[in-house]
């Protein structure tokens, strides 16, 4: 079978996304992203630390389906597993956010409590097995998982954000990092019984990508990296 080949665009794209995880302290020497080619390909980042990728990099094409190309992480199992069943998620991104991961340490995940956090209504899915995400099964048990939702907490090792774009699922990454800081607030004041949406409309019509959402926080995120242009 043919793989697409990647556009010299859609290379710096997915760099640029993996140095923004990086720089918003949401990836160290772990983590990776990925961009859909087409309904049977993606472009998963060069395995490195994302933050050290450089203009040179450039990723590898896997399929959707079928064994991992050589040199690609076992962990980009779980987007292969995502994308399978959700044809609408054309980014993926596997990161590393600090105060999501303290809560998972109390196995707890961030309920929908303020702006950022709607988005994630009612509460991120957690999935429970404590190993790497090395092998088919747990993929699919995170894939599962993750259902509908635009995030998972995988465990006590991190999380995972889709979206229609790669750059939304950036987004929702620092999105749920902030979620996460908030939940960590609450919880230790107390109010963990506090319900800020009533409804599922109400989180709903907060969690809007309209106004430019992803555009600005994009810009937020990219701002002066090496290869992204900003008037």
């Amino acid at each position: 079978m043919t793989h697409p080949t990647p556009t010299p665009a859609q290379e710096q794209l997915v760099r640029t996304t993996g140095r923004a995880l990086a720089r918003a302290g949401l990836a160290t020497a772990y983590g990776h992203c990925s961009l859909r080619l087409d309904a049977a390909h993606f472009l998963v980042c060069a395995p490195r630390p994302m933050g050290l990728l450089s203009p040179q990099d450039t990723g590898t094409v896997v399929s959707v389906h079928g064994p991992l190309p050589e040199g690609v992480l076992g962990e980009v199992r779980i987007h292969q597993q995502v994308y399978q069943r959700r044809p609408e998620v054309k980014g993926i991104c596997r990161f590393f956010p600090p105060h999501v991961m303290a809560l998972s340490a109390m196995k707890l995940t961030p309920s929908a409590r303020h702006g950022f956090s709607s988005y994630f209504y009612p509460k991120v899915p957690r999935w429970h097995d404590t190993a790497l995400v090395r092998n088919e099964a747990a993929a699919v048990g995170v894939a599962d998982t993750l259902g509908q939702a635009n995030a998972v907490v995988v465990s006590v090792n991190g999380a995972v954000t889709v979206g229609d774009s790669i750059q939304k699922a950036l987004v929702l990454a620092w999105f749920l990092e902030d979620a996460g800081r908030v939940e960590q607030a609450v919880q230790a004041a107390g109010h963990s019984d506090t319900q800020i949406f009533d409804t599922a409309q109400q989180a709903q019509e907060r969690a809007t990508w309209n106004g430019g959402i992803v555009e600005r926080m994009w810009d937020y995120l990219t701002y002066n990296d090496i290869e992204e242009q900003h008037p």
